[in-house]
């Protein structure tokens, strides 16, 4: 006996279940829109009337012990009641207006309130395995009027929804309606979603909080989703969910890897996986490319020893003419130093210096941050017309920056020009004066970038008027751009400028197509600014970024501009390479 009694409580366990979440009917899951709801049941018949339209039962309503038993799912889903199969506490919750209803067949109990009653009183399993409840103890939590046609072994129903109020009495204030529309009927896939937000307090307080599910820019894939909003007003009074289903056709707009690409705004990150990277732009096309150089102006670049741990002369060289000085280095000591630039005419006459540009930055611990904020300071390119001139056989102090603490680095850039030979030296030490260059030693080379180059100018022509492929440009390889050959006289060495660090970098387009420009740091951590036809970029706007974290949108172009010019020097602290990439855009 107890053998059979675990058996059906199986059973009853196994067929709640699919009662809960087998579909009666097709047209019960719609919300309905009339305000009361009409409804037929044959005794022993699956064929039944919803609102005047025939609809079939996957178990009719029957007569157990001379009482009436109608199919539950079917008048919940009818009547909007809400029913639920919890697994963990293996019970069904019922839920209508004023009242929760749980049926625990494990228990052989049903709940009201909280006020417990037997189970069979209350429901039954039908011979389909489908939960039944008893017609008036249900009519009477739901507010619906039946009758019996015993004639026609027919139960008419009648339920009339009546609508909630939103007035709290208590407080003499509404709770808010949250309510929403699309602009559009129907959309395609990856096709911008515009979200017409028409919620409302009806105490004309305002919305002070709205919570969305499902809401995306665009969806990717076709077919129905639900959207929801709820809302707050200031109060804290919370409205109603309100749900609605979009509709996405199976045609495409824009795909999911184009549609960032169109509509994310410049500056914008393009969110990437390595398959999409691997899949899309790891190996592009490389658009031609003219190149020239400008040998005019000497750059001087003093990287070694970057982090020095002993104070003397880090870099010097001479120039004649038109320069630049270039240095980057870290303070290694244990004690605050100044890094200057002294400036000593070994002429017999006096010769005078022009700066026509600079970048500088404060003493900080960030490289990345050094390197971006001195980039931005020359790329900007200010007009300059600061000038001194040093005696003959007389130091001079070119540039003094304030004193910096171990731990931090500088980076400096200056574009000079000379009416006759000077010395640039670039030193590190306590106090500057007129003996510190007879004072201080040759620091030895550690490895980092150290040396002369006479070119501290590239410029790239590319045609960015015609192509159709999304196509890219690399900066820092070594191969497709080559590092600058140069010469160090204090050890007397050929060297390379490897990564460029110095150089500016010009690339220009002639009626450039519509497209929009990206970069890709996929050497490691980058961070720097970009100038596009005059205007400064950040890359990014705050941190690093690498290629784990994806793409920034750098420009776009719209097809009508004369040209697109790209200034750009490779940032201290910096990896290379990174790409530029050239995404054609069609009109959408």
């Amino acid at each position: 006996m107890k053998q059979m009694k675990r058996e059906l409580s199986l059973i009853a366990i196994i067929a709640l279940l699919f009662a809960v979440f087998s579909p009666t009917f097709v047209s019960a899951a719609q919300p309905m829109s009339t305000a009361s709801n009409y409804i037929l049941l044959y005794v022993d018949k699956v064929e039944a009337f919803l609102n005047g339209k025939q609809v079939q039962l996957d178990s009719p309503a029957t007569i157990i012990k001379d009482k009436m038993f109608v199919p539950a799912k079917f008048l919940g889903d009818a009547m909007g009641m809400k029913v639920e199969w919890n697994d963990k506490t293996r019970q069904i919750t019922m839920t209508t207006p004023g009242y929760n209803i749980v049926l625990d067949s494990d228990r052989n109990s049903a709940w009201v309130n909280g006020l417990m009653q037997p189970f069979d009183s209350a429901a039954a399993i039908s011979k389909e395995g489908r939960l039944l409840i008893k017609l008036t103890w249900l009519a009477d939590y739901m507010g619906a009027r039946y009758t019996y046609n015993e004639e026609l072994r027919r139960v008419e129903i009648i339920h009339t929804v009546k609508p909630a109020g939103i007035y709290i009495p208590n407080t003499g204030n509404s709770k808010p309606v949250a309510k929403f529309s699309f602009a559009k009927s129907t959309y395609q896939i990856g096709e911008p979603v515009k979200y017409v937000d028409l919620s409302y307090d009806p105490d004309a307080e305002g919305i002070a909080k709205f919570e969305w599910t499902g809401k995306e820019e665009a969806f990717f894939t076709a077919g129905t989703f639900p959207v929801t909003l709820t809302v707050w007003d200031g109060h804290g009074n919370k409205s109603d969910t309100y749900t609605r289903n979009i509709t996405i056709e199976d045609k495409t707009y824009l795909s999911a890897i184009e549609y960032p690409i169109y509509m994310k705004p410049i500056g914008g990150f393009i969110k990437t996986d390595w398959s999409m990277l691997w899949g899309n732009f790891w190996s592009l096309p490389q658009l031609p490319k003219q190149v020239t150089t400008d040998n005019t102006r000497k750059l001087l670049v003093s990287d070694s020893p970057e982090e020095f741990t002993e104070k003397g002369i880090l870099y010097q060289d001479k120039v004649k003419g038109k320069g630049r000085l270039y240095a980057d280095h870290i303070n290694g000591t244990k004690e605050k130093v100044t890094l200057a630039i002294l400036a000593r005419n070994t002429t017999d006459k006096p010769v005078t210096i022009k700066t026509t540009n600079k970048g500088e930055v404060w003493p900080s611990v960030y490289a990345n941050l050094i390197g971006n904020e001195a980039s931005v300071d020359f790329l900007m390119n200010d007009p300059r017309n600061d000038s001194m001139t040093v005696p003959a056989k007389q130091t001079f102090i070119y540039s003094q920056m304030p004193e910096f603490y171990p731990g931090q680095g500088v980076n400096l850039f200056y574009d000079v020009e000379t009416d006759g030979e000077i010395e640039f030296s670039f030193v590190a030490t306590d106090a500057v004066n007129q003996n510190t260059l007879t004072q201080l030693p040759l620091l030895p080379f550690t490895g980092h970038v150290r040396g002369s180059f006479p070119v501290s100018e590239v410029k790239w022509g590319i045609d960015a008027s015609s192509f159709t492929t999304p196509s890219r440009i690399i900066i820092g390889d070594g191969t497709t751009d080559p590092f600058q050959p140069g010469y160090d006289p204090m050890r007397k060495k050929d060297v390379t400028n490897d990564g460029n660090y110095g150089v500016i970098y010009k690339i220009h387009a002639d009626k450039p197509r519509k497209m929009a420009v990206m970069i890709l740091a996929y050497g490691g951590v980058f961070k720097g600014p970009f100038k596009i036809n005059g205007e400064i970029r950040l890359v990014p706007e705050s941190g690093v970024i690498t290629a784990f974290d994806g793409m920034q949108i750098l420009a776009r172009t719209t097809g009508k501009e004369d040209s697109l010019d790209i200034e750009f020097t490779p940032p201290a602290g910096s990896a290379f390479p990174i790409d530029l990439i050239f995404y054609p855009l069609d009109d959408k």
